[in-house]
């Protein structure tokens, strides 16, 4: 039987949730938030009342412009 994914929302695949964030740039927690708060790296979008996100395209011109 499938696992219920009530715990844990799907989120669209244009968004990413801070662990996948941190995986793909290979950036810690602490240093992620310190370039968004020094404006150096995309704004997380509000998805919930708990909940941020990164849009997938505003992370893939920022990769784009660091290449």
């Amino acid at each position: 039987m499938a696992k219920s994914s009530a715990s844990t929302p799907q989120l669209p695949p244009e968004f990413m949730r801070l662990p996948q964030v941190m995986a793909w740039t290979g950036l810690a927690r602490s240093t992620l938030y310190r370039m968004v708060a020094d404006e150096s790296f995309p704004r997380p979008v509000k998805l919930s009342s708990r909940t941020v996100g990164w849009r997938r395209c505003d992370l893939e011109a920022w990769g784009e412009k660091r290449h």
